[in-house]
């Protein structure tokens, strides 16, 4: 029996699922597999609503990056580090004795919980408890038992083939396996907010491809480089994902030329949904995501929304749409993408920014003040500029 430390990766929503349960986890045992791949030669199998990621025999595996990469896959609720043993106490003891020994020597009290899968092993998990936490208070008489407030828990699950013994798990990314949701694109500048709102449609099981739109020579380099390791960012979360590059500099060109001026920031988001939506297309997507949030700036109010959304056929969605500022912030560093998102580098949404921007437009006034513009040969001419770059972790 192999004695070395593996994880456990506890399911959340996927549980739920009902009838359509395999096809999640079989979704999510790939997702791991994939995740773990780079640390290591893994056996990664599902038992009991818990995914088990073994080192093969032999191997040598980074436990440490496995632990962080399985804390980020979507599907997942909680990660343990463990060690299997076999289903007697002595054997239970012994594990937890010497696995988590820098732990006892830490605390000052400790308690033992115990659940038991397999219905046919003969202690409840009362017993267990009870039994494994005599016999450690035993080894470990500087540590108190405190079954209410201790500094530590050992955990003890009674399963198909072994006893696991593991200390508390840390919460996963949960959510739903990636792949599950679809596909969508997402438009992604290179501020805070389209990266907090494509990561959260991930979460909901959406498979990613973005969409970045540069305007050279009045977007930098710079800025291109900053979208794509915003997206590398995220392929922590999401897995590998393409960036569709698309020319945005003759539009914004013929908008300023052509429209008054307080309609340029509208007539700017309608061109970029008719891009994006090109894109989906070609990419098999069935959505568009975008960071907007209401209110946030003029051209995200109800009736700018609405002239945004006049130009698609397929479904907007805004994960930010009820959220304030703080909040995305808040999200943007927990996700890691924060630092980043706030460097320097101006994107084309800032290009030609109008002095009194319309806030509330009516539909006609904005598409009037769109005929003039030669919308289908400007789409043709992006699209047919179009580039990709694939972005991995």
């Amino acid at each position: 029996m192999n004695n070395n430390e593996m994880l456990l990766l506890k399911l959340g929503e996927v549980v739920l699922k009902g009838q359509n349960r395999r096809s999640f986890e079989d979704r999510l045992v790939t997702n791991v597999r994939r995740r773990l791949k780079k640390c290591g030669s893994f056996q990664v199998y599902v038992r009991q609503s818990t995914i088990y990621a073994e080192p093969v025999e032999g191997c040598a595996c980074d436990m440490e990056a496995a632990y962080r990469a399985a804390r980020q896959v979507f599907g997942v609720v909680s990660v343990a580090r463990a060690v299997p043993c076999e289903k007697t106490v002595p054997a239970i003891v012994e594990t937890a004795s010497r696995y988590l020994a820098e732990a006892f020597a830490r605390a000052k009290s400790f308690k033992v919980e115990s659940k038991r899968a397999d219905k046919n092993y003969p202690m409840n998990s009362i017993q267990v408890s009870q039994a494994v936490g005599g016999d450690l208070a035993e080894r470990f008489p500087s540590v108190a038992v405190n079954v209410h407030h201790p500094d530590l828990t050992v955990y003890v699950e009674i399963r198909e083939k072994y006893a696991y013994v593991h200390a508390p798990a840390v919460p996963g990314a949960g959510g739903l396996p990636v792949g599950m949701g679809g596909r969508a694109v997402s438009l992604l500048s290179g501020g805070l907010d389209s990266p907090v709102s494509s990561w959260m449609m991930a979460r909901r099981g959406v498979e990613l491809e973005m969409v970045h739109f540069v305007s050279p020579p009045y977007t930098s380099q710079q800025a291109q480089d900053k979208v794509l390791e915003l997206g590398q960012l995220l392929t922590a979360w999401c897995g590998r994902m393409l960036v569709h590059i698309v020319p945005f500099t003759e539009i914004q060109e013929e908008i300023r030329r052509k429209c008054p001026e307080e309609y340029f920031t509208i007539i700017m988001r309608r061109f970029m949904m008719r891009l994006a939506e090109a894109v989906a297309r070609r990419a098999g997507a069935r959505a568009l995501i975008t960071g907007e949030s209401l209110g946030q700036v003029a051209s995200q109010t109800m009736m700018a929304l609405a002239a945004t959304d006049d130009v698609a056929s397929m479904p907007v969605l805004r994960p930010l749409i009820g959220m304030d500022k703080v909040e995305i912030i808040r999200m943007a560093r927990e996700i890691g993408t924060y630092e980043t998102s706030i460097l320097p580098y101006e994107d084309c949404c800032t290009v030609f920014t109008p002095r009194h921007p319309a806030t509330r437009p009516s539909l006609e006034e904005v598409r009037r003040a769109e005929s003039v513009l030669d919308v289908e040969g400007l789409v043709a001419r992006a699209m047919e500029g179009e580039s990709w770059i694939r972005v991995k972790p």
